[in-house]
Order: structure tokens, then C-alpha cells, then sequence
């Protein structure tokens, strides 16, 4: 959709929903002549003080929101928009990130996935406007590449079409089940929210600094309601462009000296031999990395969201809510890349490279050294990248006289992830001499021998140079039904029971070249120059240290696509299901869940008891279907599978209100989370992509993963706004599912040699097969320290002054399988879990000016266990973050600010194995948002 049509459709919302504002204000006025009684309050709203109307300011949201939370049974945290669409972060899972036990992974600059209590993304269930949903984007090789989990991507949404989120970190029954961590429930503004007719337009600016752009973000909300209090519209949508630029070293791992046929035998290393130097027993060989290299990503994207919100109460007792999401990620990337492929290419590569001269460290690695017949590689990449989401719920919430309450959702969801272009071109200088490497500091010396900025060092050579085209498509959907009765038998008392169903789809498509990637056109040097040109201006903002190239020549996609006729051209064509390396990404999966629960809910307090709870039991019934292609002899063949399986999980919430301001908690529940949906699959997928060679299979038989969890609180109110909380939590985790990973010849695989046809591979290669299983899983244990302080006690300017703080402490032992039969486990911490997460906020507020500042840490975190070629883990190093806000309100109605986001601009610093070897190191620069707000 191209920039113009996108500022119509906005506008044309935008006028639609003006026009019915004035229509309904109108109408409003005249009713109001006609009949001088005052207007009804707003409509009681049934789930408690999340629906209050929020108060401007900072400080109120936050007392909104510790409401909330002092008014729930289970241990819930919130956030709440500070005043009418204005939530208090550029993003959701920024704002998350605030809360305690919450921990985000960051994709281009910008929060994408959570992790609750140490539990990542796979472990934690997001439902909006009370329905479950999944949002599916796709980032950099390096930052997870395409979601195929059931991990939620949170920069799918702008902020601004959300007034609330809240995280419910224990389980009750009446929610539905397949969260470890915690359940996320994001709530768009409804039209009862507001007492009046209201309008809001925003209007900013928002710059990078290393991108060196300023892009437009904009948004508008409208919502007005009858005179009468029956019948209500909203409409929020919003629009933003952001420009970034994310670059610096990508090593793809590290691999040891033995591996793809190790180094040529005249390699040297002062006091190795060579058989030393090409051991292939990973406990005792060499390592060094495997592709050291430079890269750099321009991204540009375009979001466009809008909610609408329709509510009607034809009676007192009834209430029907309709609420409708809709957002569009839509994105292109350019990526340009040098890496010296040497070093994993068997055949011509490795075993023809020659070291010169090397150091080892201390840790049996290759930290620097000079090498000869080095193959070199130059490659140029465009992605287009667009995610469509869309949501339509309904509610009722129907009172059957004064005692008897039924509510139902009905709805559906789609999250359709596109990748239509996806464009690789290579181009390569093979056997050069005199490159050289230094590990010795974070961001290493690369020095290539020759001069890569000159493309007549450079070839396009048919069987070696590649042209990769892999579109791609992942759909998940979501079509829920729950209902369910809730009797007050007393003041003291409420029963609750209901039913839910869910049926979960997903899929997911990719072409490839039919001929091979290697299968090119091979050029003269006089036929290659003018298809490329030369990249420039790297490493702005980092370290880099001398000899480092700045600038390298890259092929000219565009160029390359109309010299070569790629669309055209046979060489060049693509299939599906028909392409061997193409068709293990043909997956289908439908998964229908039914449960049924029953639950108590009491308050003794009127008794004398200051004791209130809850106590219930779900069970659930899931049923799984699933396709994938696999080799059956000879024959590849589209094959299925489906299972059934049954849970009973009980909860109990119990709270002592110790005090009027002093509580303490306990929770007791067991849960389960599925498997990830795309790891269902009975097929399998063979890569062979550069030096890569891989083959991943799924299992349709996977466990759900269990887990019994305690947790126990206490929390102190000693004032308005303030919270002084200390929690500890375990959870026991069984069935644990892990990818297990090993290298083995292709041979061995069982599959037909033919699948390697057009590739660069051959039978005696070594694969990394990976297939996730089951495993026993293990304990996870830790406390989360809260504080949220206004100094209203202090005196005169002092007393504008707050801050919140919190800290979380996980830790884990969770034993991973290391061999196939499972004769040989490895203890390690759970993936995605950081032992020490923590957050704070200063903030200053008064009725004109407002500023705050932020920061989040995060302790690093694995990602793989084990690691692949020997390395005993993969994962991400500690980050900080900093951001500031600051605002000024002009008048009652007009505010201009300007936010800082990662003022540091942190690194996204990846390593493998236990020694921390570098796998990845870039940066995405820091972005400031300069704004205006209007309401009326």
C-alpha cells in the first residue's frame, strides 16, 4: 500500500468518524433540549477498575493501576494509559518491560518479545479484548528470523490503540489455559470509557540517528454516546513511518578446527601440530569463527492500526460490546554483507585455506591469525515484509435478576505474515591471500588481503556465486467461543462456571529456485562491473578498530534482476512443494481446544475473616492435526498426524488483608503450555544456504510442558499510589521441550541423494539435524522486589517527585538432552531466562510539565542448549536501556513533547559456547520523537 493511499484511508476514517461524532453530538444536544434531565452516569462496567476513567497524569495512571492490582485475587500487574490515547511508551512491549518479573527481546531497535519470571515468549499467552491472538512478524537471521512459535510479536501494534495492558502472573481457572509465565491482556478503549464526546489528534516526528531520517507518526481518536447512555462509537487509528539502520560484525557462530574437512595441511600455528589444529573431537580441538563478516541492514517500515469500539445497553442488565482491531506492518529491508566464507565451505573452502600464522587463547580459541586461499564474499539482499492483522470480538455481559450474571465472547482473529520478495545475490573473490582476523577485542579486526571495494577483485561465477529467491508465507488464526454463568449466593460468596472452545490454524509456505542457488549465468568482469555498486559509511557509532573496512562493493539487485531476467528466465524460476529444499516449509497445523471450568469465589470480610480467594479446576481437551513432507524410502510424500490429549488444572488464590493498607498473598495452580505450533509438523526441511548445510524435522507427538507453580506476596499501600512488594514464586517444570541438535554426514540422514541436486553440497557433508522432544524439564525459582513511591509527603517542589523501581531474581536447572537416545543431559538455565532483570523510573510531574526517565536491565540470556559444532550453548549478553520523556502542556488541551528511546544505544551483543565467542555485534542507533497532542 503506498504512502498516499495509506494518509487517504486515514483520512477518510478520520473524516467518517468526525462526521458521526458531530451527527451524535447533535443529536445529543437536542435530546438534551428536549428532555432537561441530567445525562446517565457511564455504564458500570464488569470487570472492575481496569474500566475506570482514567485521570490525566502520570501519577493518576499509576494509581489507576495499582488499583487494579490491590482489587484482584490473583497477582495481577497494569499499566494504564495516562490520559485518553496516550499510553506511556512508544510500544507495548516497551511499556511491559516496566513491570515486575517482565523482560523484552528487541528486534531493529524496537521491543518485540516478552519473557515472564524468566518463561519466554513460547511460555506466555496474549489475549485482546479477552480473546486470545497471535501476531507473527519477521526479523533478521540474527534476531530470530520469521516468528513460526507461538510467541506474540508486540511491534505489530502502535501504542496509541491501546488504553491498557495488565499481566496476570498466576492462574485462575476462568482463564484459559497454555501460559507458564503469565497471560497478557491488552485492552482497546471502548466508548463507555468516556463521559463525553472526545477527540484527540497527535502529531510527531521521529528521528534516528544513525538512519539520519525523520519519518511522520500520527493518530486521532473519536468517540461519542447517546444522551441516554445506550449506545456509544470509537474510533482510534494511527499511523507511523520509522527509518533505522541496524549494523556491525556477524560471525554465524564458531566451529572447530576439524569441522568441513578442517584447514589445508600446510596450515601453521607456533606449538600446534596440524593434527591438533584440525581435531575433530570438540572437546579438545581448536575453535575459530565460522563466518567472520560485516553487515548492515536499512529498514524501513510503515504501520497503520485502527480499533473501533461500538457498545449498546438496551436494557440496565444488558451490555453488548463490539470491538474491531486492525493492523499493517508493512516493511522493506536491504541488506549488504562481506563475509569471508572460507571458513565453513568444505570441498573448495576450508580445506584449501591455509593458516599462516595464528594466536590461541587460553580457551582453545583461534583469536587471531593470517590466512591464505581465503574465499571472500560480497551479497546484497532485499526483503518486503508485511503482517496483516485483523480481530472482531463481541461480548454480552447479561444480569438475570439481582443475583445471576451470564457473559459470553465470541470472535476471530488472523495474523497473516508476508514475505513476497526475498532476493539474494553473491558475489565472490575466491583463494585470495593475506586475510587476517583479531578476536581480542568485542568488535573484531577484519582485514580481507585485498581491496573489497574493487570489483575487479570480485566474480559472478556459475556453480560458486548464488541467486536466492525465497518468498515465504506464515498464517495463524484464532476462532474463539466462551460462555459462562455467575451465581452470588451471598455477599460473602460467588460461583462461576463456563465452557471455552478455540480452534488454532496456522500454515506456512516458501518458494524456491527449482534449478539451485549456485545454477547462475556466469559473467566477464566487464558484465559484472556495472551491475554493482559500492557500499559505504559502515561502522558509525562503534568501535571499530584500524583495518577494518568501512566500504565494499555489492551486487546492484535491481541490475542484477533486469540483466539476468530473473523473472522471466527459466534458470531463475521457483516452485513449491515441488522443490526439495522448499517443501519442508509446507506445514499445516489445526489445534481445537474445549474446556470446561468451575470456580468459587469468596470475600469473608463482612464474616470477620479478612480472607478472600479463589478456588477452582479446568480441564481441558486438545486436538491436534497436522501435515508436513518426509521421506518415506525414496519418495518424498505429504504425510499427517493427529493426537488427542486431557489436562485437570486446578488453582487456588488465596489473600489476607492483613490490614487496611498490608496483604499477604498465596497461589497454588498447575498449567501447561503447548508446544510451539509450528514444531508440530511430522515433515522435515533441508537448507543448504551458503556454508550452512542443515536439516530440521518436527514431532507431532511433543507434550504439552507442565508446570506446578507456588507463589506467595506480600504488598503494602502505605499511601495513595505507592506499593512496597516483595514476592517469591517457583515452578516446577516438567516434559520440558528443547531442539536437539547434532551433526551428522548427510548420508546418514536416510534421504535421497537427488535432494541435494543444484546445491553445493554433497552426501559426505556434515548436516546440523535439529527435532524438538521432550525432556524432564526442572525447578525454577525467584522473587521479584517492587517499589512505586510518589514524594507527596515531601516538601514544595520536592513533592512532584516519584519513582518505581522493581527488581526480579529467577534461577533454574533444567536438564537437556545431548545425545539422541538420551543417554547424555547437560544441566543449564531454561532458554530466554535472564537471572537478574530490573527497571526503574524517575519522574517529575506538575499541571504544565512532566519528565521521567527510564532504565531496564537485562542479564544475559541463552537461546540454544546445546549449542551446534561443539559449543556448549548459544545466547544473548546483558543489555541496558535508557529512555527520557519530557512534556509540556501549553494549555488545558495542547501538549508538546519529545522522547528519547535507547539513549545508550545498546548493542545487541550475541556470543556462543560457555567462553562467550562473538556471534553477533551490532547497534540500531537512538530514535527521539518530537510531538503534539490535541484534545477535545
Amino acid at each position: 500500500m503506498s504512502r498516499t493511499r495509506i494518509l487517504k484511508s486515514v483520512l477518510a476514517l478520520s473524516s467518517a468518524a468526525a462526521v458521526l461524532a458531530a451527527a451524535s453530538a447533535h443529536a445529543q444536544d437536542a435530546a438534551a433540549a428536549a428532555d432537561p434531565a441530567p445525562q446517565a452516569a457511564a455504564p458500570e462496567q464488569d470487570e472492575g477498575p481496569s474500566n475506570e476513567i482514567v485521570v490525566k497524569g502520570f501519577r493518576a495512571s499509576l494509581n489507576n493501576a495499582l488499583n487494579m492490582k490491590r482489587n484482584e485475587t490473583a497477582t495481577i500487574d497494569a499499566i494504564k494509559a495516562e490520559d485518553v490515547a496516550e499510553f506511556p511508551d512508544l510500544n507495548l512491549a516497551e511499556s511491559l518491560q516496566r513491570i515486575p518479573g517482565v523482560a523484552i527481546s528487541r528486534v531493529n531497535g524496537e521491543g518485540r518479545n516478552i519473557s515472564i519470571r524468566g518463561l519466554g515468549p513460547e511460555y506466555s499467552r496474549v489475549r485482546i479484548n479477552g480473546m486470545e491472538a497471535i501476531g507473527t512478524t519477521g526479523g533478521t537471521d540474527n534476531s530470530g528470523g520469521v516468528n513460526r512459535g507461538r510467541g506474540f510479536d508486540f511491534n505489530i501494534f502502535s501504542s496509541d490503540l491501546f488504553n491498557s495492558l495488565a499481566v496476570r502472573k498466576t492462574a485462575t481457572a476462568d482463564v484459559e489455559e497454555g501460559s507458564l509465565g503469565g497471560t497478557v491482556d491488552l485492552q482497546t478503549a471502548r466508548p463507555f470509557d468516556y463521559r463525553k464526546p472526545t477527540a484527540v489528534v497527535q502529531a510527531a516526528a521521529s528521528y534516528n540517528d544513525l538512519a539520519r531520517k525523520a519519518k511522520p507518526r500520527v493518530s486521532t481518536l473519536l468517540t461519542t454516546s447517546t444522551a441516554d447512555g445506550r449506545f456509544g462509537v470509537l474510533l482510534s487509528v494511527a499511523y507511523e513511518e520509522r527509518a533505522l539502520v541496524e549494523e556491525g560484525a556477524n560471525i554465524t557462530r564458531w566451529t572447530y578446527g576439524g569441522f568441513n574437512g578442517g584447514f589445508a595441511p600446510t596450515s601453521t600455528i607456533a606449538g600446534k601440530t596440524i593434527a591438533q589444529i584440525n581435531d575433530t573431537n570438540p572437546a579438545t580441538a581448536l575453535y575459530h569463527p565460522r563466518i567472520p563478516g560485516l553487515v548492515s541492514y536499512a529498514i524501513d517500515q510503515k504501520r497503520l492500526g485502527a480499533a473501533l469500539g461500538v457498545q449498546f445497553r438496551p436494557t440496565e442488565k444488558t451490555l453488548i460490546s463490539i470491538d474491531g482491531l486492525y493492523s499493517r506492518l508493512d516493511g522493506t529491508r536491504q541488506e549488504s554483507q562481506f563475509q569471508a566464507i572460507s571458513f565453513s565451505r568444505s570441498g573448495t573452502g576450508k580445506p584449501q585455506t591455509i593458516i599462516r600464522s595464528g594466536t590461541v587463547d587460553a580457551n582453545n580459541n583461534i583469536i587471531s591469525g593470517t590466512f591464505d586461499n581465503v574465499d571472500l564474499r560480497s551479497q546484497a539482499r532485499y526483503d518486503k515484509l508485511t503482517t496483516d492483522f485483523y480481530q472482531l470480538t463481541g461480548t454480552l455481559d447479561q444480569k438475570i435478576g439481582e443475583s445471576l450474571k451470564f457473559g459470553a465472547i465470541v470472535g476471530y482473529s488472523s495474523s497473516q505474515f508476508r514475505n513476497p520478495i526475498q532476493t539474494t545475490v553473491t558475489i565472490d573473490a575466491a583463494n585470495t591471500n593475506g586475510f587476517f582476523y583479531d578476536f581480542s577485542t568485542r568488535f573484531p579486526t577484519i582485514r580481507p588481503g585485498v581491496d573489497i571495494s574493487n570489483v575487479a577483485n570480485f566474480a559472478f561465477t556459475n556453480g560458486t556465486s548464488e541467486v536466492r529467491i525465497r518468498p515465504q508465507t506464515v498464517d495463524n488464526s484464532f476462532t474463539n467461543a466462551k460462555g459462562f454463568l455467575e451465581w452470588t449466593t451471598s455477599p460473602e460468596l460467588k460461583l462461576k462456571a463456563g465452557v471455552d472452545w478455540r480452534r488454532f490454524e496456522y500454515s506456512s509456505t516458501e518458494q524456491r529456485r527449482l534449478s539451485g542457488e549456485t545454477v547462475v549465468t556466469t559473467l566477464t568482469a566487464a558484465q559484472l562491473a556495472p551491475l554493482t555498486n559500492v557500499f559505504s559509511g559502515f561502522g558509525r557509532g562503534l568501535t571499530i578498530p584500524s583495518g577494518t573496512p568501512t566500504s565494499w562493493v555489492v551486487p546492484n539487485l535491481e541490475a542484477f534482476q533486469a540483466y539476468l531476467n530473473t523473472y522471466s528466465n527459466p534458470t531463475y524460476a521457483t516452485g513449491g512443494v515441488e522443490n526439495a529444499t522448499a517443501r519442508g516449509s509446507f506445514v499445516t497445523v489445526r489445534e481445537e481446544d474445549l474446556g470446561a471450568w468451575g470456580m468459587a469465589e469468596f470475600n469473608l470480610a463482612n464474616a470477620g475473616v479478612p480472607v478472600r480467594g479463589d478456588v477452582g479446576l479446568r480441564y481441558v481437551k486438545t486436538d491436534q492435526f497436522s501435515t508436513g513432507y518426509a521421506s518415506q524410502g525414496t519418495a518424498i510424500n505429504l504425510v499427517s498426524a493427529d493426537r488427542s490429549y486431557e489436562n485437570w488444572l486446578p488453582s487456588a488464590n488465596l489473600v489476607f488483608d492483613v490490614t487496611d493498607n498490608l496483604m499477604v498473598r498465596f497461589a497454588a495452580a498447575k498449567t501447561i503450555a503447548r508446544a510451539g505450533i509450528g514444531s508440530l509438523t511430522p515433515g522435515g526441511n533441508l537448507n543448504v544456504s551458503g556454508g550452512n548445510r542443515t536439516f530440521s524435522s518436527g514431532n507431532p507427538d511433543l507434550k504439552p510442558t507442565k508446570s506446578t507453580n507456588l507463589d506467595a506476596s506480600i504488598e503494602w499501600y502505605p499511601t495513595r499510589g505507592a506499593i512496597y512488594a516483595v514476592s517469591a514464586f517457583q515452578k516446577d517444570i516438567g516434559t520440558f521441550v528443547q531442539t536437539m541438535s547434532t551433526t551428522v554426514p548427510y548420508s546418514s540422514l536416510g534421504l535421497p541423494n537427488s535432494l541435494l541436486n543444484g546445491t553445493t553440497a554433497s552426501p559426505t557433508d556434515a548436516f546440523i539435524v535439529s527435532q524438538p522432544v521432550n525432556s524432564k524439564g526442572g525447578l525454577l525459582r525467584g522473587f521479584e522486589v517492587n517499589v512505586q513511591q510518589p514524594f507527596s509527603f515531601l516538601p514544595g517542589f520536592l513533592s512532584n517527585f516519584g519513582v518505581l523501581a522493581n527488581y526480579t531474581y529467577v534461577s533454574s536447572d533444567i536438564e537437556y538432552l545431548t545425545s539422541a537416545n538420551g543417554a547424555t543431559t547437560v544441566k543449564a538455565p531454561l532458554l530466554g531466562l535472564s537471572k537478574h532483570a530490573a527497571n526503574g523510573t524517575l519522574y517529575y510531574e506538575t499541571k504544565k510539565f512532566a519528565i521521567r526517565g527510564s532504565v531496564a536491565y537485562r542479564s544475559k540470556y541463552l537461546t540454544a542448549v546445546p549449542g551446534t559444532e561443539g559449543n556448549s550453548y548459544n545466547g544473548t549478553n546483558s543489555t541496558t536501556n535508557i529512555d527520557a520523556q519530557i512534556s509540556y502542556n501549553v494549555t488545558e488541551n495542547f501538549k508538546l513533547s519529545l522522547e528519547g528511546i535507547n539513549l545508550t544505544d545498546a548493542l545487541n551483543d550475541q556470543f556462543v559456547d560457555v567462553s562467550n565467542r562473538l556471534n553477533v555485534l551490532t547497534h540500531s542507533g537512538r530514535q527521539f520523537v518530537l510531538g503534539a497532542r490535541l484534545a477535545f
